[in-house]
């Protein structure tokens, strides 16, 4: 059975480990982009009484924490996927991709320094190489942290249970992935920089393909990030963009940065000038979607709902709101219509990528990653008009408009169920009633409605989606899901199961966890 589902399953774990070391980045980012915009020449110019010596050294190590997670990333990387993936010994599968990584660079170093390609300091960039953890190295930049992480992975899922003959068998078990790691990656060190230009070579052609697309670029990558959003495979495409040469390579402080987030946090900690190159493909780009579009749809379907039906949409519409205006979390909101207009949705991928190939156009630099009012604050605002931070409201009005009258049009035109729509007073269940009274998922409830915890092979969550592995597809109840406050169910095949919950789904996991210890 295992197999059956084994490649949907790894694609959505491979998807899911990101958010780890990507929410932990989002967060860094706040704090530098903090620190370097109050400790910003054009901030002291326009607010002088922040120009303290105190302040500016307060603000200046926000910059130099915040830059933490930009340096370490690949290593995060290499230890948030086993983490992930794994589905038992989970710190022993991080700890090992801690040892993979550093003796993959050990062993790189080991093989450039003894066939004597061990770049000057002056001429690193030129060679490829760079300092990785003290040790010169390839750069693969977060492609070999994920390397590390998914060879950790499929080792420690095929030995954590190993049993070694009685004289060895304390090495057995668990205490034999980090010694079957540090073997086999001591051997990939050593083929990397024989075989890693064939693979700077395909990322550099998906490079060069968006590259090649000029001003299409920024909005083939905003399009395609939402149409995969409905599978969870999202994350691999932005991961790619942010973190590889498929994002762009700069030069920063004489170093070769690759990806467009690492080129803009690197950009934004030294003071450098921020490249619209690279801010193409971040948080300015979402904006005038998450923070007006999508808001406007949902006062659309508020509008066109049955007026006695208002009252109980009403709490669902603002959470959702206010998810995507401050955190840049859009599933609430878009799941409310992905299932009922799939065509909604279709337009929706359309302006989403139109949304950055405008901000691109215009010449915007704002950064992050989130594209909610907090990065408009932080990163367009706070760091002065250079950002043209005020085109982002000339857009988003325009935007908020379009959304509006489209959504409403499509709403009453072909009388689409959204919420409030589909439903009398004297149809909505006892359970629906109490759920939206109260708010709270009733964990006893979803995991009858999940086939029981026999059912359940792996129960893990994203950011606001439970993500399973079931061995009974026929088992799960699908509407009672929904009714129980699932806004969507998503089976991608006879095993692998998707609930989105929505911002709460974290507690969800935890309590379900609970009920089938």
């Amino acid at each position: 059975m295992k197999k059956k589902f084994s490649f949907w399953e790894f694609f959505q774990g491979i998807g899911k480990t990101f958010m780890l070391p990507v929410a932990l980045l989002a967060f860094m980012g706040l704090i530098l982009g903090i620190g370097s915009s109050f400790s910003s020449p054009s901030t002291l110019e326009l607010l002088p009484f922040l120009d303290q010596p105190w302040l500016q050294v307060a603000f200046r190590f926000m910059s130099t924490v915040g830059g933490f997670a930009f340096t370490y990333l690949p290593l995060l990387f290499a230890m948030a996927i086993p983490l992930g993936l794994a589905r038992s010994e989970k710190g022993v599968a991080a700890f090992s991709g801690l040892v993979g990584y550093v003796v993959m660079n050990l062993s790189i170093n080991f093989y450039l320094t003894e066939t004597g390609k061990l770049a000057d300091a002056d001429h690193l960039r030129e060679a490829g190489q760079g300092m990785v953890l003290g040790m010169q190295s390839v750069e693969m930049g977060v492609l070999g942290g994920i390397i590390v992480g998914i060879i950790v992975y499929l080792l420690h899922n095929k030995f954590y249970t190993i049993q070694l003959p009685d004289a060895f068998a304390f090495f057995g078990g668990a205490r034999f992935i980090p010694i079957i790691t540090s073997l086999v990656m001591s051997i990939v060190g050593v083929l990397i920089p024989i075989i890693w230009p064939i693979f700077a070579l395909g990322i550099n052609s998906v490079g060069f393909a968006i590259q090649k697309a000029g001003i299409f670029g920024p909005f083939l990558f905003g399009a395609g990030e939402r149409l995969l959003l409905p599978f969870g495979l999202h994350h691999i495409l932005v991961s790619m963009i942010r973190f590889t040469e498929a994002g762009g390579t700069q030069i920063v402080d004489g170093q070769s940065v690759s990806g467009a987030l690492n080129i803009f946090y690197a950009q934004l900690q030294s003071g450098s000038p921020i490249s619209p190159a690279a801010t193409a493909f971040l948080s300015q780009g979402k904006m005038p979607t998450f923070m007006f579009g999508l808001p406007a749809a949902a006062l659309a379907m508020y509008r066109t709902a049955l007026p006695e039906n208002r009252h109980k949409i009403k709490g669902l519409l603002i959470s959702g709101v206010i998810a995507t205006f401050v955190t840049g979390i859009t599933e609430p909101i878009e799941f409310l219509f992905l299932f009922i207009a799939p065509v909604l949705y279709g337009f929706h991928v359309i302006m989403t990528g139109l949304g950055f190939m405008l901000m691109a156009l215009l010449q915007v630099v704002i950064g992050n990653t989130d594209g909610g009012v907090l990065d408009f604050l932080i990163f367009g605002v706070l760091q002065g008009t250079y950002t043209k931070w005020y085109l982002v409201l000339i857009v988003g009005a325009l935007w908020f408009a379009v959304y509006y009258f489209v959504f409403k049009f499509a709403i009453q035109k072909f009388n689409l169920k959204t919420p409030g729509r589909e439903l009398s007073t004297e149809d909505v269940t006892e359970k629906e009633r109490s759920y939206t009274k109260s708010g709270k998922y009733d964990g006893p409830l979803i995991l009858d409605a999940l086939g029981g915890s026999a059912n359940i092979v792996s129960l893990d969550n994203c950011i606001t989606r439970l993500r399973l592995v079931v061995d009974d597809m026929t088992a799960v109840d699908e509407q009672e899901l929904k009714d129980l406050g699932a806004l969507g169910v998503i089976k991608l095949d006879s095993n692998n199961l998707q609930v989105i919950i929505g911002t709460q789904v974290a507690t969800v996991k935890n309590e379900l966890e609970n009920l089938m210890e």
